[in-house]
């Protein structure tokens, strides 16, 4: 069951992705797999030791901490199946979990050969904490649409769940358990794996708490909207029983471990900061208030900015106050929004989508936020037009500077590049090339 309230970690590898299916494989990984494992482990170990990365990971700490540096640039969220060249993506071990290994060390090795632009390959393997839900009672139900059978990304029509009070109610508080002996199994066979080549440690996660995200898969986004203006009260009594999940939810992992502030990426950005733990922190258990939040409310694009600070931030406001650094935004513009964002003492980082007004967001994040900026993916989608990607990454450079705002840029949700891997190439290419000029 997909989780409510997510706690994320960034794949440092698929990693994550073999701790949600510990439970199932039995790591039985054959002599010809190995060999096909610890070949790609000793090029992977090889980009690692490269001296970029450390300067990258400078780099992207300064930026978090809020100082003016020449601003990172990260590519994810790819469209895997249309980019492989030469077949370097294809995979040959045999069993499921060596593949997902496999393709990790493959898509690393080609991102950094093709367009690596400031990606970053630690010196260390990391396996994320396992864990496992009771859930809260309910799933997602949905239909979707798919447009490529290979594409992950689809249409979602979702099926309302929540559609009278009885079933809000309803609503179970989640039972969180945390899996040591899972995560040390995990951890002795891979490190007998890469032995001689990688270390291998876990790694814990940062905090999702978006309960809009969540509210739109369990009812679709036309009926929460509706009932905004029809029905505030039910959505209000909504909202109170989201923020009563998400604090069990996240107290629970902070009792069981499960929390760190030791984190590669907060949702496609980069996580690196001196900010973090808390300058109180003495060691031990990672707490609630030593970690990255990250949230967000992306269908209130369409409500005022009003409306956000009634229905979203009221609700998540005293969890955030309590928790570590934030980051606010994905795919909303947030510049009509941001005096109320700022009412947010621990906020240290504010999505830039393509379609903000970047001259109002930029004067009022000036230096006091980071400006995660994101360029529109639909450039990579055909054919890249090199000169409207020049004006979008030159008018944020310039805007940034002239506002002293601490920057990144972060292509991301690629759905598509028209199967031209080469789009990819030449947007790294040309977005460094007008960064250079300033810096």
């Amino acid at each position: 069951m997909k989780q409510l309230f997510q706690i994320g970690g960034y794949v440092s590898g698929v990693m994550a992705f073999l701790s949600k299916k510990a439970e199932k494989l039995t790591f039985s990984i054959s002599k010809e797999d190995r060999g096909i494992l610890r070949e790609l482990a000793k090029k992977y170990a090889e980009l690692a030791a490269d001296p970029v990365n450390n300067e990258r990971i400078s780099r992207m700490r300064e930026v978090n901490d809020l100082k003016p540096v020449r601003p990172p640039v990260w590519v994810d969220e790819l469209p895997w199946h249309e980019l492989d060249i030469d077949n370097q993506l294809v995979l040959h071990c045999q069993s499921e979990e060596a593949k997902i290994l496999e393709e990790y060390f493959r898509q690393t090795l080609f991102r950094w050969k093709y367009f690596q632009a400031d990606m970053v390959v630690e010196d260390t393997l990391y396996l994320i904490k396992a864990y496992s839900s009771t859930g809260i009672g309910i799933g997602v139900t949905e239909n979707v649409l798919p447009i490529d059978a290979e594409n992950k990304i689809v249409s979602h029509q979702y099926i309302d769940q929540l559609d009278t009070e009885a079933k809000v109610e309803a609503l179970k508080k989640p039972v969180v358990k945390a899996h040591p002996e899972i995560d040390a199994r995990n951890l002795a066979v891979l490190s007998e794996l890469f032995d001689g080549i990688i270390s291998v440690k876990l790694r814990g996660h940062y905090v999702d708490y978006s309960p809009w995200e969540h509210m739109a898969e369990f009812r679709g986004v036309n009926q929460c909207l509706e009932d905004i203006m029809d029905r505030p009260e039910f959505i209000h009594r909504t909202m109170e029983k989201f923020a009563e999940i998400g604090h069990t939810f996240c107290d629970q992992f902070e009792a069981a471990g499960l929390l760190d502030f030791n984190i590669q990426q907060l949702h496609c950005t980069p996580a690196y900061t001196s900010g973090l733990p808390a300058k109180d922190y003495v060691g031990g258990p990672v707490r609630f208030k030593d970690t990255w939040i990250r949230t967000r409310a992306q269908m209130f694009v369409l409500v005022s900015p009003a409306m956000r600070d009634e229905f979203d931030l009221h609700y998540i406001r005293p969890f955030l106050d309590k928790g570590g650094l934030v980051y606010y935004g994905c795919c909303e513009p947030l510049d009509k929004s941001m005096p109320y964002l700022k009412k947010i003492p621990n906020m240290r980082k504010i999505g830039a989508t393509p379609w903000v007004n970047l001259k109002e967001l930029a004067e009022q994040t000036s230096g006091d936020y980071v400006f995660a900026r994101k360029p529109n993916p639909a450039s990579v989608a055909i054919n890249l037009d090199e000169e409207a990607l020049k004006k979008e990454i030159r008018e944020t450079v310039e805007l940034c500077l002239a506002y002293k705002c601490p920057y990144e840029f972060v292509l991301k949700d690629v759905s598509t590049v028209g199967r031209k891997p080469e789009n990819l190439i030449n947007w790294v290419k040309t977005t460094n090339s007008v960064i250079d000029n300033y810096y």
